[in-house]
Order: C-alpha cells, then sequence, then structure tokens
C-alpha cells in the first residue's frame, strides 16, 4: 500500500517527516514531497511536481494522501479527481503546526478517519472527525467492512442504515456464520424486517426477509483449481462460475485462488485471477502432499505432477478448514472449494 505527504512550507516539510514515519508504521510505503526550496531539511524529501498534475498521480498510485497546509489547498487539489467514496483513497489535511488532523475524503471505506486518530497521537494534535456515526459513537457499517476486507453489496442500502442508526431506528442483522461478542448499539438479531444486514456468502437476498437490505459478504472461501497445461480461461470459467451460481455463493466470497507451483505460469489460470482481481496462490508438490484429509486421487496427476491431487488439497492448503466441494471436473480443469473457518465480530475494527 502507497501513500504520499505533500508539504508546501518549512514546517511543513518537517512535520511530513513525522507523518511518513507513522504512516509506515501503520505499513504504508510513504514518499514526502514539498518545495524546491525546503528539500534540504531532509534528504527524504521530494521535489514536489506541479500542483494539478501531483494531484492526478497521487490519487491514481495512493491508498492514502496526506497534505499539510490549509484545507483550501487539498480541496483545490483534489476537487478533479473525486469519483466515489468506494474508490477513492483516504485524504487528510494537517495544518503545518500539527494542530488539527481532518480527515477530508473516505473517512471509513478509506480508512481516513482512523488514520486520522493516529496521526493525531503521534504529532499530538487534534483529530477533527465530523462523520455522524462517529461522532455519535454509532456502528459504522462501511468502516467496519473495509477495516475487515469485506465486500458491500450496495451503497445506498449502506447510507441508508448510517442515517437510521443516527435518527435512532433499530437495524435488523442476519448472520450465515456464528456472531461472536455483543451487538453494538442500534442493532438487533432477527429473521425479518425492513432495512437490514445479511452477512453472508452472497450478494442477493436470496428468501426476501428484509425490505431493504445490505448483503456483507466476508472472503470465506478458497478455490484450488488444476487443470491441463495451455487450458484457456474459457474452459476455467466454464466450470467454476456456473458452480458458484448454482451454490449461490459469490465471487467476491473467494478470498484466493490455489493451484500447484507448477502452474504459476499457466496464463488461462493467470488470466482467470486476474478478470475477476482474485489472488492467485501457489503450493509445492511437497506441501499438498503434507495436507490431512480424505483426497479424490489421479494416477494421471500424480505421475504429472508428484501428487494425487490438485485442488482439493490446495483448497484446504490455503483455508485450514474443510472442504465444501469435492473435486469436479470439466474439460481438463478440476475445481474444489474449501472454507476458512469464521467467526463475525461487529465490535472488530
Amino acid at each position: 500500500m502507497n501513500a504520499i505527504v505533500f508539504s508546501y512550507t518549512r514546517k511543513g516539510a518537517q512535520l511530513s517527516l513525522q507523518v511518513k514515519m507513522t504512516l509506515e508504521a501503520l505499513g504504508y510505503i510513504t514518499d514526502v514531497y514539498t518545495s524546491e526550496k525546503f528539500m534540504e531539511v531532509d534528504p527524504l524529501l521530494k521535489k514536489s511536481m506541479g500542483f494539478a498534475k501531483a494531484a492526478e498521480q497521487a490519487f491514481a498510485n495512493n491508498k492514502v494522501i496526506v497534505y499539510i497546509g490549509s484545507c483550501g489547498i487539498a480541496v483545490r487539489a483534489i476537487a478533479p479527481y473525486i469519483v466515489s467514496k468506494t474508490t477513492d483513497p483516504a485524504v487528510i489535511s494537517i495544518d503545518e503546526g500539527g494542530n488539527f488532523i481532518i480527515p477530508l475524503l473516505a473517512g471509513h471505506i478509506g480508512g481516513a478517519n482512523n488514520i486520522a486518530r493516529k496521526l493525531a497521537i503521534a504529532v499530538k494534535g487534534q483529530p477533527i472527525v465530523t462523520t455522524a456515526t462517529d461522532i455519535n459513537g454509532l456502528f459504522a457499517v462501511d468502516e467496519w467492512a473495509a477495516r475487515n476486507g469485506y465486500f458491500l453489496s450496495n451503497m445506498v442500502a449502506a447510507k441508508a442504515i448510517s442515517a437510521a442508526l443516527v435518527d435512532g431506528e433499530e437495524i435488523a442483522v442476519k448472520s450465515s456464520y456464528p456472531i461472536v461478542g455483543e451487538l453494538p448499539k442500534g442493532l438487533v438479531l432477527q429473521e425479518r424486517g425492513g432495512l437490514g444486514i445479511i452477512v453472508g456468502p452472497n450478494e442477493i437476498d436470496i428468501d426476501k426477509v428484509f425490505t431493504t437490505t445490505l448483503n456483507i459478504i466476508p472472503k470465506v472461501f478458497t478455490l484450488g483449481i488444476g487443470c491441463r497445461r495451455n487450458t484457456p480461461l474459457e474452459n476455467i470459467e466454464n466450470l467454476i462460475l456456473p458452480q458458484l451460481k448454482l451454490m449461490k455463493i459469490s465471487l467476491h466470497a473467494i478470498k484466493e485462488i490455489c493451484s500447484v507451483d507448477l502452474k504459476k505460469d499457466e496464463q488461462g489460470l493467470l488470466a482467470f485471477a486476474a478478470k475477476y482481481n482474485l489472488p492467485a496462490r501457489f503450493f509445492s508438490a511437497a506441501e499438498l502432499a503434507q495436507q490431512e484429509g480424505d483426497f479424490t486421487p489421479s494416477a494421471l496427476v500424480l505421475r504429472v505432477v508428484g501428487v494425487d491431487n490438485v485442488c482439493e488439497r490446495a483448497a484446504i492448503a490455503a483455508s485450514a478448514g474443510n472442504i465444501i466441494l469435492p473435486k469436479l471436473s470439466k474439460n481438463g480443469v478440476t475445481m474444489a472449494l474449501a472454507q476458512v473457518p469464521i467467526t463475525i465480530d461487529f465490535n472488530k475494527m
């Protein structure tokens, strides 16, 4: 994850180095830019390019953007590039004295509110968080989902839920997975209702239990894939996509695809991962052979690969869970699904 910090004064350049340290402690690879005359402050400082070009590239390449200076500078810089709260980077404005740390954009999904709080502690300033759920101490469904890596099906419904919570209404919750801990204020376990949250493996309210539904999809499945050499993307899709649809499992619920390392350059497999934005993970034959369980053996696979099964063993190796779909085969492709152990904690941030 990349972050970038812009400053425009000497004090701002000095502060930017402290901001860089904090962001890097949070896991962000961080560059710091300032005006040419203030680069002498520290060798880590880079010369900032033109105002508009810098903002355009920052939006394209970074998850976090920090402007040290007036809010007006930040607002004018980012205005042409704002697209959506689901995709925009976190943008934070800090005055050059480090007194006030203000999340301007992507407060919840992009994590700007949380980052602002961390920066405030580091620079001994005051975070200025203005989102309604935060100032009222209420559950922020979009922030919770983003922090846990869960997919939100409907941002309109997410906004409606936040507005309802702020207005004192209760939100119904239903989950396909075990819930641990207490529910946050305003959330109630309920099988049917008007406005509700369903935590599960797909983005539809299959049983129509709520009038307006926000589906939240954790990544709880690993997809093991085996295939013959030079298998085309279409053959892989023709097995996997209909089967997931049949099982009512969204691609958003897939944590990663996995296979044997002999397939790490298999173009059809890599194309499938890229097309559906899925991480790909590969195991050696020895690692697959170490997996325990009752797997579907193949003498041909054993002879070619060095282990008797790829898809089931890979799914287990990646998940440390249980097989929920044993090996299926079609047109030279095999697949298996395993479920990652999961509990839902609405207080986990």
